[in-house]
């Protein structure tokens, strides 16, 4: 395939950078796909944040509902006793205090 002198000449004067000037038109074109490409970008990080939103406020959702029983015991056991090892033992609770 024989190569085209002018595509030769187009791309080394690309390389130098003296190309040719864009025309209006072109011009417009390229600030048209620039905008084009950043609508596509926002749009997309948008949906991006909206789904990442969505599965946090599921997860968050799971790990309330399952965590319901364990926050009523806390509400309901006030602290106040002496914690030994992850047990908690108030007064008139121990093994070997004869009952009152």
């Amino acid at each position: 395939m024989p190569i085209d002198p002018e595509r030769i000449r187009f791309f080394q004067n690309f390389a130098r950078g003296t190309a040719a000037p864009m025309s209006p038109l072109r011009k417009f074109f390229t600030a048209l796909a620039t905008v084009g490409v950043f609508g596509l970008a926002l749009m997309f990080s948008v949906l991006l944040f909206a789904v990442v939103l969505t599965a946090g406020a599921v997860i968050w959702g799971y790990l309330w509902w399952k965590t319901r029983d364990l926050r009523k015991q806390m509400r309901d056991n006030p602290p106040g006793g002496l914690v030994l090892e992850g047990e908690v033992i108030s007064e008139g609770e121990h093994r070997n205090d004869p009952p009152r």
